[in-house]
């Protein structure tokens, strides 16, 4: 850590409500409530899906790092038309298949290093406070019952399209499901659906059935975080309609529900296209990391801001490797010297020129993340004092071997004399200690440092 270091500068983030980058002040000192949507797990996931888990991944860590107590929930999605379909496919029951692909979900987000969420609730799980939250919306007058099926009437509620900006003649009926003619404008979008055969269902006061995909996560952010939290985030596909949806649903049952900041990460690209299941343009999380070491994956989608796309490519990914790979092995090397002087107590300073390097990149860090986490300049900026390592290590090498040379000539006084003037090996020692410990730190706050061990990560392909 940087010696009289200043406090982190105040945490700017972009809310996609406002459009505009504002100043995070959480509504509790030092507590932060932040809920992330999360998958519908009927398949692998994908690297869009890597993509925003790694984004929220990111800004988790930092606020821990802030000093602030998270409460990050994430949920699944584990009842859907997509489920539905493909457990029929395969054989099997929604909730076989869910858990399968939910827990091999959380293998990869463990590859990632993406930490837990403080909780990850399941849509079955909270049947009750869905039913519970539809019949508040009905009782407000905002929603209606029709054979069995409920609507959120969007005429009713005037604020509508205030986070997409939309206008209401271009929206859309909701992309998971047909267009319903009896419904009272065509953007009405269901609360809760009537059961069809062979479906699983819920009891509920409008007839068995289950829920509509927006109101689960309108119910479980309330459950867990209550009627207005801190931060709601997800991918930008979900700014309309998902969370438009929430938020109108949220604020029909509970007036005084609000979301302090909305922030959407952006798309992984192919060919210029958003990568996505349902247009089978994607790769798997796994398709990658068995081609490149997971951190390999995880600096590629740091590498672009969050709120920007990703272009995918081989050579990018390739790239990213290099750079990982490069990072790790000047840590092992510098590890493997240092190695035999790290129990030894010195009074020797870092010196000037290394511990103001240390100092800069310490504060240029805190900048980069405090301003909405530009985690590109961050990573760009770990470039000198790499560099600084290995000047430092193929310097103090040849120091070593002119000090054995004289040492075996016995050199006369003077010449000794002189060489105590120079740069003494205690002072690269010391040098390799604070550049070694200030990156380390810094890409464990980031989620990069590998959870193996740096001569088994050298050792290996990345």
């Amino acid at each position: 850590m940087a010696e009289n270091a200043k406090p982190p500068p105040q945490l700017e983030l972009f809310n996609s409500m406002t459009k505009k980058k504002e100043l995070f002040e959480p509504r509790v000192e030092g507590k932060v409530n932040m809920y992330v949507c999360g998958v519908t797990p009927y398949d692998f996931s994908h690297i869009g899906h890597a993509r925003a888990y790694v984004a929220f991944d990111v800004l988790y860590r930092y606020l821990k790092f802030l000093g602030y107590e998270v409460e990050y929930v994430r949920n699944f999605t584990d009842i859907d038309d997509k489920i539905i379909k493909r457990a029929n496919e395969a054989g099997e029951t929604v909730t076989s298949l869910s858990s399968r692909f939910i827990n091999e979900f959380l293998l990869d987000m463990a590859e990632l290093q993406c930490l837990p969420p403080t909780c990850e609730p399941r849509v079955t799980d909270h049947i009750e406070h869905i039913i519970e939250l539809i019949t508040k919306i009905m009782e407000n007058g905002k929603a209606y019952a029709m054979e069995g099926d409920v609507y959120f009437s969007v005429d009713s509620f005037p604020e509508y399209l205030s986070l997409s900006g939309r206008k209401l003649d271009h929206n859309l009926a909701g992309s998971r499901v047909a267009v319903d003619t009896r419904k009272r404008n065509p953007a009405d979008f269901a609360l809760w659906k009537a059961a069809k055969e062979g479906e699983p269902y819920w009891e509920s006061p409008w007839g068995h059935g289950r829920p509509g995909w927006h109101i689960e996560c309108s119910a479980m952010s309330a459950h867990y975080l209550g009627h207005v939290f801190d931060i709601h985030g997800g991918g930008k596909d979900l700014i309309f309609p998902h969370h438009e949806n929430e938020l109108a649903q949220s604020r029909a049952a509970y007036p005084e529900s609000e979301v302090k900041c909305w922030m959407h990460n952006g798309f992984v690209n192919k060919d210029d296209q958003k990568m996505s299941k349902s247009d089978k343009n994607f790769f798997t999380i796994r398709d990658i990391i068995d081609l490149y070491h997971p951190m390999a994956l995880r600096f590629f989608l740091m590498r672009t801001h969050y709120r920007s796309d990703v272009n995918h490519s081989d050579k990018a990914l390739e790239i990213a490797s290099d750079r990982v790979y490069y990072i790790y092995q000047t840590l092992y090397d510098c590890g493997e010297v240092l190695s035999p002087y790290r129990e030894e107590n010195t009074s020797v300073l870092v010196p000037a020129e290394e511990q103001d390097m240390v100092n800069k990149h310490h504060s240029e860090f805190l900048d980069s993340m405090a301003d909405d986490l530009r985690t590109t300049d961050v990573l760009d900026g770990f470039t000198d004092l790499l560099k600084a390592i290995n000047s430092n290590l193929n310097d103090f090498k040849k120091l070593q071997q002119k000090l054995e040379q004289q040492k075996k000539k016995q050199q006369r006084p003077k010449q000794q004399k002189q060489q105590q003037a120079q740069k003494q090996p205690e002072d690269y020692i010391q040098a390799m200690f604070a550049l070694e410990t200030e990156i380390k730190t810094k890409i464990t706050i980031l989620g990069l440092m590998p959870s193996s061990s740096l001569a088994e990560v050298t050792k290996s392909t990345l």
